[in-house]
């Protein structure tokens, strides 16, 4: 048996950077949550600002506050009888209030036929139609958003208010909506 020498292989440093680096990303993750979590005026699945989901039940009403809107299209969630459905609402280059269900009158079964804001428009994410929020609540018909007009709405000077009836009435258009394909 001959002579055999041991070869140690040199022991790496560490240069630190790897759990460095983990730390960053951690950090970075946490404030992100922490930040997504504590703002009320987040984004919607639609990508502009959302207020919080309501739950309309039998005889009460979706209420939106006058004093949320602008030029910038507010979506508001709201589950009727376990459908989940989105109203619009904005106040166009005139001030004047416009609403409309988050779904397109063509493209509603398609499960993309619902809208995001992008600058002024109101683009459909099925066919890519544009909108400007000065045509929201104007057109029925054809692929526009789906318009809540005056009748179908109770405006006051603090807030609009939609009722469970005509929520109800509307279900129907959201059974696919944003469905996954």
């Amino acid at each position: 048996m001959g002579n055999t020498k041991k070869h140690r292989q040199p022991q790496r440093k560490s240069s630190g950077w790897l759990p460095a680096a983990a730390v960053v990303l951690a950090a970075a993750v946490a404030v992100t949550v922490f930040t997504r979590a504590g703002d009320s005026g987040r984004e919607s699945a639609s990508g502009s600002a959302a207020a919080e989901s309501q739950t309309v039940s039998e005889g009460g009403s979706l209420v939106i506050p006058l004093s949320e809107l602008s030029a910038a299209a507010r979506f508001y969630p709201v589950e009727v009888d376990g459908t989940e459905m989105e109203i619009i609402a904005v106040e166009d280059a005139a001030g004047s209030i416009r609403t409309a269900f988050n779904t397109c009158q063509v493209c509603y079964s398609s499960g993309r036929g619902y809208y995001v804001q992008d600058g002024g428009d109101l683009v459909c994410q099925n066919c890519g139609n544009h909108f400007t929020v000065d045509q929201v609540e104007i057109e029925s018909g054809g692929c526009n958003p789906w318009p809540i007009f005056p009748e179908n709405k109770t405006v006051t000077d603090e807030s609009i208010s939609i009722s469970y009836d005509y929520l109800h009435e509307a279900t129907q258009i959201f059974a696919n909506w944003k469905a996954v394909s």
